[in-house]
């Protein structure tokens, strides 16, 4: 059977904001469910989070993988089936034929080229907040599995809450039962993404799902602990460029990276478009909500690129050593 890909990378953002502010005066009146999101995204209604967390090129890895979910809950099948005993995830793989896709699809052609067998499934990781009801979070992911994998792509999944907030486990096989391969691309994400929320608000939680750039976030977690990775010396490349940083601040000025004027026209049309969005709901009454918009633009944390990130953790912790002043 010839191979066939599954391409959703023609979707659009879920909510233009740029794009609404980049269109001037005469705004297109938007739609009651671009309303709706932009209500939830000013209130701060929690984010959905769809991760792919990886997925096995060998049988081993799918059973490893399957073995891991096994000892936190029971697994739960495509075709209903809830498995509670242990060591019964392994027969998934004969029942979903995944040694007959790793034979077709690792060719000589390509273990000649030297490249890596393609996916047998990918794992993803479907999770919200603590507090939010985790059971409700299951049926959401239920939901969502049916529609988008069921008579198509095999798949089990697992609940789990020991880390404090609800996910769920999901492995899909990545070819389907007619011969077509699932490729997830950033699209696909904000697709399932939107999805998932909209299931959930169906099973009465709170949930939205927004582009990091509308919302006004960046990766400050994520740079906090480069730099405190770097300053342990655990990391020998960024242990460099914290110590040219910290030059260039000595000297009294850090170099602008490429893309520094790029994020920040992209804020500025961001801020724009939440002005405009703000506005239209004035125009049409809805005071209360433009309020929540307009707290929501001024309470954006400030945008910076990488090396700007990295050199306000230097001054933070330079003033954290610094002696007090008499």
């Amino acid at each position: 059977m010839p191979k066939r890909l599954v391409d959703l990378r023609s979707q659009k953002p879920l909510l233009d904001i740029a794009s609404y502010g980049r269109s001037g005066p005469g705004h297109r009146p938007l739609t009651p469910a671009e309303v709706a999101h932009a209500s939830r995204t000013a209130r701060g209604v929690p984010e959905v989070m769809i991760k792919v967390s990886g997925g096995a090129r060998t049988i081993r890895g799918v059973a490893t993988h399957l073995e891991y979910l096994e000892e936190r809950a029971d697994l739960e099948t495509d075709d209903g089936a809830i498995l509670t005993e242990k060591g019964l995830g392994r027969e998934l793989l004969n029942d979903w034929d995944l040694e007959v896709d790793a034979v077709r699809r690792h060719t000589e052609r390509g273990i000649a080229a030297g490249r890596k067998p393609p996916k047998l499934v990918h794992n993803l990781v479907f999770s919200m907040p603590k507090g939010t009801p985790a059971n409700r979070v299951h049926k959401a992911v239920r939901k969502f599995a049916t529609e988008k994998f069921g008579a198509q792509h095999r798949y089990a999944m697992a609940l789990h809450t020991d880390q404090g907030h609800p996910h769920v486990h999901v492995v899909v096989k990545a070819m389907s039962e007619r011969g077509e391969r699932l490729n997830i691309y950033k699209a696909t994400l904000r697709e399932w993404r939107r999805d998932f929320a909209r299931y959930l608000r169906e099973f009465g939680v709170e949930a939205n799902a927004t582009e990091r750039a509308v919302r006004g976030s960046q990766h400050h977690n994520r740079k906090a602990g480069i730099f405190r990775a770097a300053a342990r010396g655990e990391s020998t490349f960024m242990k460099q460029r914290v110590e040219a940083i910290t030059r260039e601040l000595r000297s009294g000025h850090v170099q602008p990276e490429k893309g520094d004027f790029r994020l920040r026209q992209t804020r500025l049309e961001v801020e724009r478009g939440w002005a405009a969005v703000a506005d239209f709901m004035e125009r049409s009454g809805q005071r209360d909500t433009a309020a929540w918009v307009r707290r929501f633009i001024v309470t954006m944390p400030n945008v910076g690129t990488d090396r700007q990130l990295i050199a306000e953790q230097i001054l933070a912790a330079s003033r954290e050593r610094a002696p007090p002043s008499r």
